[in-house]
């Protein structure tokens, strides 16, 4: 492994995510070598995201797609819109992260962190 991995293998990055309840979001990831510069060959990689809400005990799981050197992680309105209840600014906090198969003997979770999840007022699809 790269030195690079090695440092965020030894703390995950904690990410606060802010998703609108009923809409799709989505993050976008790179993975960088120490020079901050050269990407990491992720081409091998095999990439899982989870939201877990603590409050009601539920696991969804996230898209996860490679574009090129990126990693995009995103949460689909259909998931979305079942997040948090009533009209406040923030209606749920739930966890996630972001989990990494390098090889067979390499699971690795660089990022961890937390889904805000804010009230719409619509409620509705367009």
């Amino acid at each position: 492994m790269s030195k690079s991995r090695q440092v965020l293998g030894i703390e995950p990055v904690n990410i606060r995510w802010n998703v609108v309840r009923g809409d799709t979001s989505s993050i976008r990831v790179q993975f960088l070598e120490s020079d901050e510069s050269t990407a990491v060959d992720t081409s091998q990689w095999i990439f899982e995201a989870s939201a877990y809400s603590s409050k009601d005990s539920i696991l969804d799981e996230l898209d996860v797609t490679v574009d090129g050197n990126d990693v995009i992680i995103t949460a689909y309105s259909d998931i979305t819109e079942n997040w948090g209840t009533g009209f406040k600014t923030t209606v749920a906090e739930l966890g996630f992260d972001l989990q990494v198969v390098i090889d067979r003997q390499t699971i690795w979770t660089p990022i961890v962190g937390t889904i805000t999840v804010i009230g719409d007022v619509t409620g509705g699809r367009l």
